[in-house]
């Protein structure tokens, strides 16, 4: 039986640490900017720190193949956090533009923003105020995950590498959101042949890399990997990334609510252009595809219409498909570790890793 995993009480103490920072210096800033700090620190409470875990066997997988002593520190335990404040920020920027209600089975950031409002009593619209705080909100993330990143490379020998993949990241994880959103309008005008690919690209930009390739990817280059080591990590990591993201595809639509913390069907809902709508409409007649396309974001949707679209989604054999490709990237990733430079015991817990991202109810 595996250990337990020491990210998320490392990550947990570091967060501790970085958030009285925050508000040691935000001090003087008044109640109003006290309670915005409150709502940032709020998004980050929970969560899988799945990031933080590939971040730290990067880490592992590097430093104990050259030295079996390397022992973590602040520097790598910052940079894990630095990335679950950057998962928090585009969260809350994700659940703003999907109009999501919910987050973990609590309210998502605009809405608990919205109900601070309202509950206090001020004046104006709480809706927009909520909206407008919530982008706010996701900026003061992102500076934040640069803060503790910044300072915890300050003097480090491999400060240049995992700069250049940070920045890399929160362009493409940006890129990524905005196809996202793009496809749910141009998908109209598209060949039909070409959506799944488009859906594909979207999950590679916007979850893949930065969900599980580069986490892995700044933790080896914290740890000097070379060349053949990064490339071994990204060779395993992407394929993951792209497990990971069909999973999240089928749990928003086949998901429980009670597992997943966002309602069922939500994806439906939200009209998302996923890799399994893109199947599914290749197979459909003309009219089942119209029906498809009229219902897809109903945000009114009820329980049996979700029934209906998850029936033929089953039925047109779209899910049985992005199964099989979800246990082909699994096995893609798989080989990508054998033969490497690489710690035997950490590429043990990088495919544990890859079974707890992609055999998942959650």
């Amino acid at each position: 039986m595996p250990s337990p995993s020491p990210v998320p009480g490392a990550v947990a103490a570091r967060l501790d640490h970085f958030l009285a920072r925050m508000r040691e210096e935000s001090s003087d800033h008044g109640p109003d900017a006290a309670a915005f700090l409150d709502a940032a620190a709020a998004t980050l409470e929970g969560g899988k720190r799945l990031r933080a875990r590939f971040c730290h066997a990067g880490w592992r997988a590097v430093s104990r193949f050259d030295d079996r002593r390397a022992t973590e520190n602040d520097v790598l335990w910052d940079i894990c956090t630095s990335l679950e404040i950057f998962q928090s920020a585009a969260l809350v920027h994700d659940d703003l533009i999907d109009n999501s209600d919910t987050r973990r089975g609590r309210p998502a950031a605009h809405r608990a923003l919205e109900e601070s409002h309202r509950s206090s009593g001020w004046s104006g619209d709480a809706e927009a105020f909520g909206r407008a705080s919530a982008v706010l909100l996701g900026d003061l993330l992102v500076a934040w995950s640069d803060d503790l990143l910044e300072s915890a490379l300050d003097g480090h020998p491999h400060a240049r590498a995992v700069r250049s993949e940070y920045a890399k990241m929160r362009r493409d994880v940006t890129t990524g959101q905005f196809l996202d959103i793009a496809e749910e309008s141009a998908w109209s005008v598209n060949d039909p042949r070409s959506h799944a690919e488009r859906a594909l690209r979207v999950a590679s930009l916007k979850s893949a890399r930065y969900s599980i390739e580069q986490p892995l990817v700044l933790g080896g280059a914290l740890a000097g990997a070379d060349a053949d080591q990064l490339d071994a990590l990204r060779r395993f990591g992407h394929p993951v990334g792209m497990a990971f993201q069909l999973r999240d595809d089928v749990l928003g639509v086949f998901g429980d609510a009670a597992l997943t913390g966002k309602p069922t069907g939500d994806d439906l809902r939200e009209g998302k252009r996923t890799v399994l709508v893109a199947l599914t409409r290749q197979e459909l007649d003309p009219s089942a595809r119209n029906l498809l396309d009229e219902m897809l974001g109903d945000a009114e949707l009820t329980p049996a219409q979700v029934s209906s679209l998850q029936a033929t989604i089953t039925d047109s054999g779209a899910l049985d498909r992005v199964e099989t490709m979800i246990a082909d990237y699994a096995r893609e990733a798989d080989r990508a570790l054998t033969g490497t430079r690489l710690d035997n015991a950490a590429v043990g817990e990088l495919r544990e890793l890859a079974r707890a991202a992609t055999v998942r109810s959650a």
